[in-house]
């Protein structure tokens, strides 16, 4: 559903694209439009997201003209014209406004990479102190708890000291247990401070998976679980690994495809576990990758890693639904990480990004450029092939007399009329029943005294009324 920002949006862009086309219309007219033309002609390009109906609208544009120009004779100069126009005032203005907006864009995305590559260095600094804060939480640990340890063990050992008075026994049996409250007490600090994954890793795999399968089918899941061989010699890493696959590719099935049957097998081998989640596409739509993008798979795939086990994930073979299948072997020795994509350096991306930029100024050249450069030639070889077949030889024109009848003129007129009349201030005879027929006087196109001049023949009820040479 569109807002009514994107109504009004829609609607501007629209008036400034049939601004453009209606100024450059005017423009054959008067010259003077063809500067509102060229400005509405920019804005739409700077402004409109999609290209389509602009390209739409250019290309009937040029068809029109080319039409006019190759189709009625009388239309040959106007409709020229009107190509130029188009190129000159229409296309050139609106690829140097896409041009504007595509640099605009770029300035744009810059500065929201610098933004991203400063958040993202202040989130790695974070990262770092979180690790050594965990660090010296352990330290903290294994040094004060061994040292807290010992005070009560001593403490202990002096409260069963036979010759001890008994006041002196009570503080002894107070500093252990203080010692002792001192132990559990750092434990619980520590355990705030250390890394929540090596909290989370404890509990066997089995458990863990069968009653993430019971709360998703008590949510309204249609899940249901296989576990075959026994988990005994499974690595605590590898456990929790299959815990996190069958958790997350759950949350993804629940998510993506809440409708969809779900298929949960845990298979335990001699050489580790195997476990396999499917889902069904939706029935309410197509089954949608995984959301927040790809975090969890990417967490998923880490954890798979560190456990020595490998993971794949994406679509069924069949298109039927999406897959997760994660091998865990019970040796535990970490494997290296499948090859990702290359990390996109910001030089490569800056010079992406000027080759964009470069060859979005050379379009804006070229375009217009090779347009003007075909059409010119499209209607440069129609006139020749034109003038080929409609050329009257001058000799022949030279024996026509004003008063010949038709027939006897005839005999030395070509089959076919130039199409193209030139342009002059010798307008033909006015009077009811004139009709004139023009003719070429050479078809070569690089005569420079006769190339482009025509013959005007002009009849009124069957006789020849006029002769004039029309010089282009």
């Amino acid at each position: 559903m569109r807002t009514n920002g994107e109504r009004w949006s829609g609607w501007l862009d629209g008036g400034l694209l049939a601004g453009a086309v209606t100024a450059t219309g005017a423009s054959t007219v008067s010259i003077w439009w063809a500067l509102p033309a060229i400005g509405a002609a920019f804005l739409a390009g700077w402004r409109m997201d999609r290209v389509r109906w602009a390209v739409v609208v250019l290309a009937a544009m040029v068809a029109v003209g080319v039409a006019a120009a190759l189709t009625v004779p009388a239309w040959m100069v106007r409709g020229t014209s009107f190509l130029s126009l188009v190129v000159c005032a229409g296309m050139a203005p609106w690829m140097a406004g896409r041009f504007w907006r595509q640099s605009q864009e770029l300035v744009r995305a810059g500065w929201d990479r610098a933004e991203r590559l400063e958040r993202e260095q202040q989130l790695v600094a974070e990262q770092a102190r979180l690790r050594e804060r965990a660090r010296i939480a352990q330290d903290m640990h294994d040094a004060l708890g061994h040292d807290l340890s010992l005070i009560a063990l001593r403490a202990g050992a002096l409260k069963l000291a036979p010759d001890l008075a008994p006041t002196h026994r009570e503080a002894a049996q107070e500093i252990r247990k203080g010692a002792g409250a001192a132990v559990e007490r750092l434990a619980e600090v520590i355990g705030i401070l250390r890394d929540e994954a090596d909290e989370a890793a404890r509990g066997p795999a089995d458990a863990g998976v069968a009653q993430l399968v019971e709360e998703a089918a008590a949510a309204g899941l249609d899940v249901r679980l296989t576990v075959t061989g026994a988990a005994d010699g499974l690595p605590r890493a590898a456990e929790h690994a299959a815990y996190r696959v069958t958790q997350e590719a759950l949350t993804n099935a629940a998510k993506h495809a809440p409708l969809a049957p779900v298929t949960v097998r845990v298979d335990h081998t001699p050489d580790g576990a195997r476990i396999r989640v499917v889902n069904g596409p939706s029935p309410v739509g197509p089954t949608a990758a995984p959301g927040g993008g790809g975090r969890g798979l990417i967490g998923m795939a880490e954890r798979v890693r560190l456990a020595g086990g490998t993971l794949r994930h994406g679509p069924r073979a069949d298109g039927a639904g999406f897959e997760v299948l994660a091998h865990l072997p019970r040796s535990g020795a970490a494997i290296a990480a499948a090859p990702g994509p290359a990390p996109v350096s910001p030089a490569h991306e800056l010079s992406r990004a000027r080759r964009r930029v470069g060859r979005m100024m050379a379009a804006t050249v070229l375009v217009p450029l090779v347009t003007v450069l075909v059409l010119t030639g499209v209607l440069r070889g129609w006139t020749i092939y034109s003038a080929g077949r409609a050329v009257l030889d001058p000799a022949d024109y030279a024996s026509l007399r004003v008063g010949q009848d038709r027939a006897t003129v005839q005999r030395f007129l070509p089959d076919h009329q130039f199409p193209y009349h030139p342009s002059v201030g010798n307008p033909p005879p006015r009077g009811e029943g004139v009709t004139c027929e023009y003719y070429a006087i050479t078809a070569e196109p690089f005569s420079n005294d006769r190339s482009g001049d025509a013959y005007r023949l002009c009849f009124q009820g069957g006789v020849l009324i006029s002769l004039d040479t029309l010089v282009a």
